[in-house]
């Protein structure tokens, strides 16, 4: 049977729909907001795995006919996720996966598919609400539903789901979503807006939130299986006795303050010890054991902050890691950082390229081209672990767009700085907040290499540990405050404002109150850390780096295109070969010359100049003598411009023969007098010659001279 419900939001209508497809999936339903609509299925496995994390995977694919195209490629047929599926699929995955019970290993798949595009509705907000409502229909122990909203600003008004067109006017670009009571997650960007301006927008979405929650709260409550219960195993308490009394003194020696592997050392010492005295007693107990030692763990480091206001490395709560700042580290980049903050170590390195290092975008928005892009590595030695190194995971992905986005509102405008700008992140030591490490160390680096930016810009992390009533906010949480702990808010922007913001929760939700004291307590901790990194570097060098392209850009009638180019590109790959540079032509006559020599590039410009150059009446050229006839020289004044120095405009004087002034190739200096309708050119050697006036006076003046003069008479 098929159901259907709708509501509107944003002056469109929402319908879910379910009953109609993939009815053997334990919860599926089609998700519409104006012509974009997509799948969302949920299944889930009918034992549990034996394991310690949460087997939840969501796949958010994109379908090529939703947006009516045909792959690219060899295969035309979709492959391996893009980057902006993966960010998709981690938008999904995020505020569910804290909303199942404590304990659930049940196996859970989510897929998303896009089904329909229409270019103007982002589906990934649809994505989310269809994969809360495929949950809470599946029956199983889902503590849901969530709301979902996007949220936009046009001088100050906030727009509910705005659509792609709307973005490119708008200052901020966030993703809410929440539960009935508080806020689980926010993910976006901002141009410098400041923390109220969040706020107010986390606010204003609310009302949007308990619409999408009370729509499929409708549909459940007509077609929804009934709900699963689940019950935690019991506790072998005999077992917890015996850990506490064998471990419970000793933690509070490992929680103080001490660096990352002296701690995990004790830590991993303390666990070997207690499994050797307990195993007697409790034979093949070890995964037992191991796990309640990591609740004593977590229970004492808590504790020590809510009740006593002691961080494990003995910070205050809202103190920053001690931070140091490098920049020209590397000798043979374009611009190069390292900041250091506690055992948190990002190398940063721009690099500056033409327009040909564009990234083409093949979305179902449509193509477009990328000038500005940063990418994060996570190597293992970072963390002191052996693993395989591949591709970019997903975390990799998640990070590095995260910092892109964070620093992109400071970077020029291609029209003020035509270069393609590409950071790389690489993290060579981790104990925490690395993607924040990597917004630092990024804006350092872009100074560094002369990229005139606005200003720096900064990130920080922020935790929470939530005990009751009880609230403590962290500032830059180390590795084990954020396992350990209830929330990783990070927060980046500049002096003026945020421009980045990624919140994610282990718990169901946080309220306004606390959010509120968070975005404080991060704006407080990026001053602190942008008053270090201006001390370092306060402004972007002057010069870029030498060994960077130098660009020159011109303009030319998009008609004369083709004498730049030749036939078959011969006369662009001659300029090219001749001075080194690299030259990139737009289709509006935009011409861009990139050149790491001093010399080449301001030759290459000079040449185009002279091939798109209109000859002009009364200037004055440098031209090489092309043909000589009875009558004159031709001479080129301009590449593939010819004008005619007719003989009496060679000298002052009467010339008998041309070859007696000027012979083929000499180069001499002439004006052009006149270009006639049918444009041909006029030339003079002679109105250049020194003393031309006079003489040509004097020449007027006297009678010509007479063959046959008559004899005076005697």
């Amino acid at each position: 049977m098929i159901n259907k419900v709708e509501t509107e939001i944003g002056g469109r209508n929402l319908i879910i729909e379910t009953g109609r497809v993939a009815k053997q999936a334990h919860g599926a339903v089609t998700v519409q907001y104006g012509e974009t609509v997509i799948l969302a299925t949920a299944v889930i496995s009918k034992k549990p795995r034996d394991q310690d994390w949460f087997p939840l995977f969501v796949e958010y694919r994109h379908k090529a006919y939703a947006a009516g195209k045909i792959p690219g490629g060899f295969f035309k047929r979709e492959g391996r996720p893009g980057e902006k599926e993966v960010l998709s699929a981690r938008l999904v995955d995020r505020p569910i996966r804290p909303l199942f019970p404590k304990g659930y290993m049940n196996e859970v798949q989510i897929i998303i598919s896009i089904l329909s595009a229409d270019q103007e509705n982002d589906a990934d907000v649809l994505g989310m609400i269809g994969a809360s409502t495929a949950l809470c229909l599946s029956g199983c122990p889902f503590q849901g539903p969530i709301g979902v909203v996007r949220i936009g600003r046009i001088e100050g008004e906030y727009i509910v789901n705005p659509t792609f067109s709307m973005l490119e006017n708008s200052d901020l670009d966030i993703v809410i979503s929440g539960t009935a009571d508080s806020v689980s997650m926010i993910e976006g960007k901002a141009k410098e807006v400041s923390e109220k301006a969040v706020l107010g927008a986390v606010e204003a979405g609310r009302t949007t939130l308990d619409k999408v929650i009370q729509l499929q709260e409708d549909l459940v409550s007509i077609c929804g299986k009934p709900k699963q219960t689940f019950e935690i195993a019991p506790v072998d308490q005999e077992l917890i006795a015996a850990v506490n009394e064998r471990a419970g003194a000793e933690m509070p020696r490992i929680n103080t303050p001490t660096d990352k592997d002296e701690r995990q050392a004790a830590l991993t010492s303390l666990v070997d010890d207690t499994i050797e005295a307990l195993s007697e007693k409790f034979p093949e107990q070890e995964k037992a054991i191991k796990a309640a030692i990591e609740e004593l763990e977590k229970a004492d480091m808590r504790q020590m902050i809510i009740e006593r206001g002691q961080r494990i490395d003995g910070r205050k709560l809202d103190e920053v890691r001690p931070i140091s700042c490098e920049v020209s580290f590397l000798p043979r980049t374009h611009g190069s950082s390292l900041f250091s903050r506690g055992q948190t170590q990002s190398l940063a390195v721009i690099t500056l390229g033409t327009k040909m290092d564009e990234q083409k975008i093949d979305g179902l928005e449509g193509e477009s081209w990328k000038s500005y892009m940063l990418h994060y590595n996570f190597p293992p030695f970072s963390v002191g672990e052996v693993r395989p190194i591949r591709g970019p995971g997903r975390r990799e992905i998640g990070h590095g767009v995260l910092a892109e986005k964070a620093i992109e509102p400071v970077v020029p405008v291609d029209e003020a700085f035509p270069y393609t700008i590409r950071i790389v992140s690489d993290i060579l030591e981790s104990n925490g907040s690395s993607s924040m490490a990597t917004v630092c160390a990024g804006s350092l680096a872009l100074m560094d290499a002369g990229v005139p930016v606005k200003t720096a810009v900064a990130g920080v992390a922020i935790g929470l540990i939530r005990e009751e009533d009880r609230v403590a906010l962290l500032t830059d949480i180390l590795g084990v405050e954020d396992h350990l702990g209830d929330m990783d808010m990070k927060v980046t922007g500049t002096s003026d404002g945020i421009t980045a913001i990624q919140m994610d929760l282990k718990v169901k939700g946080i309220s306004l109150e606390v959010l509120e004291q968070a975005f404080e307590r991060a704006r407080q901790g990026r001053l602190t850390i942008l008053d270090v990194m201006n001390k370092t570097l306060s402004a972007p060098r002057s010069e870029l780096s030498e060994y960077a392209p130098r660009i020159l850009t011109l303009q030319i009638d998009p008609e004369k295109i083709g004498a730049v180019i030749g036939p078959g590109g011969k006369i662009i790959r001659k300029i090219t070969e001749e001075t080194g540079a690299k030259i990139d032509i737009d289709d509006d006559g935009t011409i861009t010359i990139a050149s790491t020599d001093a010399e080449g590039g301001p030759r290459a410009l000079e040449i185009i100049k002279e091939l798109t150059a209109d000859v002009e009446i009364g200037q004055v050229y440098k031209g090489k003598v092309k043909k000589i006839m009875g009558f004159g020289a031709f001479v080129e004044i301009l590449p593939g411009k010819e004008g005619l120095v007719h003989i009496s405009q060679l000298e002052h004087h009467r010339v008998a023969k041309v070859e007696d002034v000027v012979n083929l190739g000499d180069e001499i200096q002439v004006k052009v007098l006149d270009i006639d309708d049918q444009g041909k050119i006029r030339l003079s050697r002679k109105a250049l010659l020194a003393g031309g006036q006079e003489r040509s006076r004097s020449d007027s003046e006297r009678r010509p001279p007479s063959r046959r003069r008559p004899m005076p008479k005697r």
